[in-house]
């Protein structure tokens, strides 16, 4: 462990240096000049549909779920369920049935069959869940149809398919969201209202990682699509999880931008030694690492470290800090706050008389914390998520905050160069990695918009 923290130590240190020169050599990365005619689609507003019909398209590991959620939002109606596998749809409809809602339309049969559904008249909003591969093809598809998309993580895994999601977006004025849950998980969301409110002063850096043993889950992956990706793909192909959260926090693309990364990874040796226990197949082609560090710098001096790691016999971690001049937070693998007396107040310190930003604050301090900096959305909504359930009801209030901005005809919580910025890692990362770690440009998606807002807003 003290060696490991030795190795990321020096990578900081390294990527500081390279931060403090008034030049960086990087890999230039091209961002497409914007059509004529076509505008940003920050704030995007479109008119209110006070009933959303709902297509589902994937309903393999999470889109059952998300079927059995949506029937707990008024307003709601699921009219099409999609998949390739015949299976999967009816069992979806039994859902839709035993919640007392009518049979949707069935599709399925083959990897085209979406293209029927994106092109259903009746349909406002898509909701992807499918393999990685066609989650932008489809995302695409369904905003040239005129249809609302909502897209699960990674939403695309190329530059091109990033670039063509936004293009579509600003062309159609359509919404397209990244369904990232861990932005409504409730300590994130408190955190996020400390941060508005100030407690922590100005987020100067900021953590986050996918940590998670995949091992029980490899074998439920249709085709074996996602140890397929990880083999033939070198880098973070999975940063969302991580990097949102933090990205909001620090108002990226609202007054603030990436501007460039470096990764690191190690060789891979879990990934393989699973293949080989499983099929026995000696693997001398696997492209992707046990373990993948990120270093991103912001246009304003900021730093965020991602890491993504699906192999290793490590605890699920997400990492979420948030590191501000007046104080931190972090999440795994223990919830906390580091406050000075006078940040947290005197209704919550009183009778504390040593509190220093310097250690964690006593657990009491912390819920009292928790309980007065609640964000409004959890307020408003945190009983019946954490009934209706989902990742302990993120999942819920994700789905609920999509459709309530719908049918009010307001801008949705993230927008697509949320999505953009997120998803980039992917391609960007593995560039990185085979230019033995050299700095590489993260484009503005927003194409000179980033400071156009002042700050992230969740419309009410």
């Amino acid at each position: 462990m003290k060696s490991y923290s030795i190795f990321i130590l020096s990578i900081i240190c390294l990527f500081l240096s390279c931060a403090k020169k008034t030049t960086v050599q990087m890999i230039e990365t091209p961002t497409p000049p914007r059509p004529a005619g076509q505008t940003d689609v920050l704030q995007l507003a479109t008119d209110p549909l006070p009933v959303v019909r709902v297509a589902f398209i994937g309903l393999g590991m999470r889109g059952p779920d998300a079927v059995e959620r949506m029937t707990h939002i008024d307003g709601v109606q699921i009219v099409a369920l999609c998949d390739v596998e015949k299976d999967r749809v009816e069992s979806a409809n039994q859902i839709l049935e035993k919640r007392g809602f009518p049979k949707a339309k069935e599709f399925y049969g083959d990897e085209e069959v979406w293209r029927k559904v994106t092109a259903l008249p009746d349909v406002d909003l898509i909701y992807v869940a499918t393999d990685w591969k066609h989650h932008a093809m489809i995302g695409i598809q369904a905003m040239k149809d005129g249809k609302h998309v909502a897209i699960e993580v990674p939403a695309a895994n190329t530059m091109e398919e990033i670039w063509d999601l936004i293009n579509t977006s600003e062309q159609t004025r359509k919404h397209c969201m990244q369904l990232e849950n861990c932005v409504y998980d409730f300590f994130e969301l408190t955190t996020l209202n400390m941060v508005q409110q100030g407690l922590f002063g100005d987020i100067i850096h900021g953590e986050g990682a996918y940590i998670h043993g995949l091992q029980p889950f490899w074998d439920r992956y249709w085709h074996n699509w996602r140890m397929d990706f990880n083999r033939k793909h070198r880098g973070d192909v999975y940063p969302t999880h991580g990097l949102v959260p933090v990205c909001l926090a620090m108002n990226i693309h609202r007054g603030d931008k990436l501007n460039y990364l470096v990764s690191v990874d190690t060789k891979p040796i879990g990934n393989p030694a699973y293949i080989k226990e499983k099929t026995g197949e000696t693997v001398t082609d696997f492209r992707n690492g046990d373990h993948t560090c990120t270093l991103i710098a912001t246009e304003k001096g900021k730093s965020i470290l991602i890491e993504h790691n699906v192999t290793s016999p490590r605890p699920y971690n997400r990492m979420y800090q948030l590191t501000g001049t007046k104080g931190f937070a972090n999440k795994y693998p223990v919830e906390g706050f580091a406050l000075d007396k006078e940040e947290i107040g005197n209704e919550i310190a009183a009778g504390y008389q040593n509190l220093t930003a310097h250690e964690f604050v006593p657990d009491t301090v912390r819920e009292l914390l928790m309980q007065k900096y609640k964000h409004p959305i959890a307020v408003a909504i945190e009983e019946k998520a954490k009934e209706v359930g989902g990742h302990g009801g993120m999942d819920f209030i994700m789905d609920y905050r999509l459709i309530h901005c719908l049918q009010k005809g307001l801008p949705l919580d993230m927008d697509v160069y949320d999505l953009a910025e997120s998803c980039c890692l992917v391609p960007l990362t593995e560039i990185s990695l085979d230019h033995n770690s050299m700095p590489v440009q993260i484009p503005d998606f927003t194409r000179g918009a980033w400071n156009k807002l002042s700050k992230l807003t969740f419309a009410e």
